[in-house]
């Protein structure tokens, strides 16, 4: 029939597209095409859980700058002013006395750690580690956005190519049913015959109807995930109406996503342990027995000794306000200058919160190296299945155009006896949903095969998202 021979025709087209009218219903002139591609690249622009983690990537950032800056000596500075009457000590005699003074204090303050179980190194580098782990989590967090936005895309395809089987089915039944009341008005047929076409027109429009509200959900899924915002120029809901969005559904341009050019992957390697660290989610459990690692030297270093040197350079000025004649203030500040230097070594004798924390940093070690195996023979699983099933849906899906055929074949053969009079309305209806089961059954493995191929190339190294 002529249907099957367009059928074959779109089923061999090579990209996968979808109309900007999925997410808005405007003017036929202001329609544009969204690639696969392009719903996950806008998805991952507008997701606000993309947004926190590039904030978090800013903070690793400047958790990193300040870990370097601890490098530095620190220095404080401090003045102070105070007043005091009434009973009080004389600084000049030590005795006691009923006066109103002014004390000023003037201190600067440096120390630097000479050696402290290389702590700070150890800080330093778990802040280098942290702020590159932030990256790697940030494309781990695209990564499977776009693996659920590619999803919900194909879902929303799926949906919209059972559309249009669904309509050629009931054109073809409402022909049927057209053809069928005129053989009835010339005696050729019964009424039962009549009646039973209606029951498959009836159930025809049903099913139209149920995989329309089907995509409409798709279509809602899809626009979720990629936290959409309308346009401006989208018509009120006033504007919309039921001829709108038949006309929109009919200008939707969805192309199954089967490729005759894809890549042969019967002789594609099964990837192994080596490979597997490039992966975000290897490189994010590495990372994370890195920092464990780190942890731990940090929590043992407060068992090693520490040496640290300070110094500080003070001067004061004292005024008796009740009686008057001091110094002036530049002697003062000359004469009451003093300075001093340290060299401070602390020994720890005997911590036993610390050596616990030591012990829990040691175990949080091991436990990372598991987890690294287990994602390791998980993300080893997921790529054997990956390549296992795009193998397995492409002989299915070779297999289920032999069934289309033949399911064609019998149908017309079928609907030839009908008008011969020598086949029931029963049998027809029953081959007719035979060969629409066949088609369905080969779009969703065609799908499948769509997502079980980006699959394969992500874990090959590719980027899930192909700019242009």
């Amino acid at each position: 029939m002529a249907y099957l021979w367009q059928y074959k025709l779109y089923m061999k087209l090579t990209t996968i597209t979808i109309s900007m009218i999925c997410f808005n219903i405007t003017p036929l002139s202001a329609q544009t095409v969204w690639t696969m591609d392009q719903c996950m690249t806008y998805a991952v622009e507008h997701s606000t859980k993309m947004q926190s983690m590039n904030i978090r990537v800013q903070q690793a950032e400047s958790d990193y700058k300040m870990a370097k800056l601890n490098f530095l000596p620190k220095v404080n500075a401090q003045i102070n002013g105070q007043f005091s009457w009434g009973r009080n000590i004389d600084p000049e005699t030590n005795n006691y006395n009923n006066v109103t003074t002014f004390n000023n204090y003037y201190e600067l303050y440096a120390s630097l750690p000479l050696f402290d179980g290389f702590a700070t190194l150890n800080s330093f580098k778990q802040a280098r580690l942290a702020r590159s782990n932030s990256e790697t989590a940030l494309q781990q967090s695209r990564d499977e956005l776009a693996i659920n936005v590619m999803q919900a895309y194909i879902d929303a395809c799926y949906d919209y190519d059972c559309i249009n089987l669904a309509t050629k089915k009931l054109d073809d039944s409402n022909a049927l049913l057209h053809k069928t009341q005129r053989l009835f008005e010339l005696g050729e047929k019964s009424r039962p015959d009549v009646a039973q076409i209606e029951a498959q027109v009836a159930e025809d429009e049903y099913n139209l109807i149920h995989q329309r509200n089907e995509w409409q959900k798709a279509i809602l899924k899809l626009k979720s995930l990629m936290n959409y915002i309308p346009k401006a120029s989208t018509l009120s809901k006033e504007e919309s109406t039921s001829d709108d969005t038949k006309e929109e559904m009919q200008n939707i341009t969805l192309i199954n996503p089967y490729q005759e050019n894809r890549k042969e992957v019967d002789h594609t390697p099964l990837f192994n342990s080596g490979e597997n660290k490039e992966n975000v989610s290897i490189l994010l459990a590495s990372n994370a027995i890195r920092d464990a690692e780190y942890t731990y030297k940090i929590k043992r270093a407060d068992l090693y000794p520490s040496l640290s040197l300070e110094g500080e350079v003070g001067t004061n000025y004292y005024k008796n306000l009740s009686q008057g004649g001091n110094t002036t203030f530049g002697q003062q500040w000359h004469n009451n200058q003093g300075e001093y230097l340290v060299l401070s070594l602390h020994i720890p004798l005997v911590s036993p919160a610390v050596w616990k924390s030591v012990k829990k940093a040691r175990n949080d070690i091991a436990l990372a190296r598991i987890s690294l195996d287990e994602k390791r023979r998980e993300l080893e699983d997921n790529m054997s299945e990956a390549v296992m099933d795009y193998k397995g849906y492409s002989r299915e899906y070779s297999q289920m155009e032999k069934k289309i055929s033949s399911d064609s074949l019998a149908y017309d053969l079928s609907y030839q006896k009908y008008e011969e009079g020598i086949l029931s309305t029963f049998d027809l209806h029953t081959a007719s949903e035979t060969l629409l089961q066949s088609r369905i059954k080969q779009l969703q493995i065609a799908m499948l095969l769509a997502m079980k191929q980006r699959l394969v190339e992500y874990y090959s190294g590719q980027p899930l998202i192909h700019q242009k």
